[in-house]
């Protein structure tokens, strides 16, 4: 009753504050207009889709494009110090670049050296752009994960028999990734977010498409449109990672009580 009652009062302040401020009136009408909203929500939903396609195939390539690259990072013996180095130079120049500049450089560059043999699509490059960046950040997470396996794990399994590729396949490996599900959720929420930068190579995605219709009706009401169906995807996928998280703490306060 104490957090229902407390969140009623701040939601109540809230509304006065804003909407007795002096422009609540250009603002509401300019970013708060029905009429707009319904007529620009079809075609905003429709270029919404290409966010959709461009998350999820990027993410089926992220995955194991960022475990290989955190599988090297592990790797151990002064013979792998140059593709431990490798691997960590990738890490930090994807990580250290913004995305839209990733994006630009290669949607915009790539097509231009006018090679026949290299796509020209600019959805292709968005992909890439997304798969380079977020696979340095998702490799980071993976490497993580393996780090927090302890070493005594890997040992008796090689005492087992089992070779340092297998130790580390069936071993290490599923226990790191059951650990960092939670983490690697909250990587995909941004790259659903990111997708929306792709709009700089022309590419006609739900944040494009508002821009569009902006221009048209000399209106912000399409960017509320399209700022609608992100947090339709996001807030899901945040409190599904919220869930993980709080099990995932139940389960280790029962183990150390057990």
């Amino acid at each position: 009753m104490i957090a229902l009652l407390s969140t009623a009062v701040f939601v109540a302040v809230v509304v006065v504050v804003v909407t007795r401020s002096p422009g609540w009136g250009a603002f509401k009408t300019y970013f708060l207009n029905w009429s707009i909203y319904k007529d620009s929500f079809p075609e905003i939903l429709h270029a919404f889709w290409l966010n959709v396609k461009l998350f999820c195939v990027a993410e089926v390539l992220i995955l194991p494009a960022a475990l290989f690259i955190a599988v090297l990072r592990s790797l151990q013996g002064p013979v792998f110090f140059p593709i431990r180095a490798l691997a960590i130079a990738y890490a930090d120049l994807f990580r250290g670049i913004p995305t839209i500049l990733v994006i630009t450089i290669l949607g915009v560059g790539m097509p231009a050296l006018g090679l026949s043999w290299l796509p020209q699509s600019e959805f292709f490059w968005a992909v890439v752009a997304l798969v380079l960046v977020y696979t340095a950040y998702v490799s980071e997470v993976y490497r993580s994960g393996i780090d927090s396996v302890h070493p005594s794990q890997a040992a008796a399994a090689r005492s087992l028999g089992l070779s340092h590729g297998q130790a580390l396949r069936f071993v290490v490996l599923p226990q790191a990734v059951r650990r960092v599900i939670p983490p690697l959720l909250n990587d995909f929420i941004g790259l659903q977010k990111d997708t929306a930068l792709v709009g700089t190579l022309g590419v006609v995605e739900a944040f494009k498409q508002a821009q569009i219709d902006q221009s048209a009706t000399f209106n912000g009401t399409p960017y509320l449109v399209a700022a609608t169906l992100f947090v339709l995807i996001t807030i899901p996928l945040a409190r599904f990672t919220d869930w993980l998280i709080a099990r995932d703490r139940k389960q280790h306060q029962a183990g150390s009580l057990a």
